[in-house]
């Protein structure tokens, strides 16, 4: 397991979903074994040798999707992802479109040879 070097230092580790979910359920179980949620989330970090912050956005990601907190999901963060990539590809595809009738509109308007 990653330990940090230095506060502040970034690392570029990525986990895997099963570690995610294994420290947003060992959060949430010392929250209802202790009854506050004042300390759970750095007591997981630290045992888990993951910085407080991920885990302190995997916890507030869970809660979000579960309906727990208030917040966009992650269904819908990732259905305005699609749609707006979507939108960027259909506004390039009418530009060609523009463009290519405006070269024609160009070509009928020259005389011939």
């Amino acid at each position: 397991m990653p330990h940090e070097l230095a506060p502040g230092v970034a690392t570029t580790r990525r986990y895997s979903e099963a570690e995610k979910e294994r420290a947003v359920r060992a959060v949430l179980q010392l929250r209802k074994e202790l009854g506050t949620d004042l300390g759970t989330i750095r007591r997981v970090a630290d045992q888990l040798g993951i910085g407080v912050e991920t885990v302190r956005g995997w916890v507030k990601r869970a809660e979000v999707d579960a309906g727990v907190k208030p917040g966009v999901t992650t269904v819908d963060v990732e259905r305005v992802r699609q749609l707006e990539q979507e939108i960027r590809e259909l506004r390039r595809a009418n530009e060609i479109l523009r463009r290519a009738s405006a070269f024609f509109a160009a070509e009928l308007d020259r005389p011939s040879k």
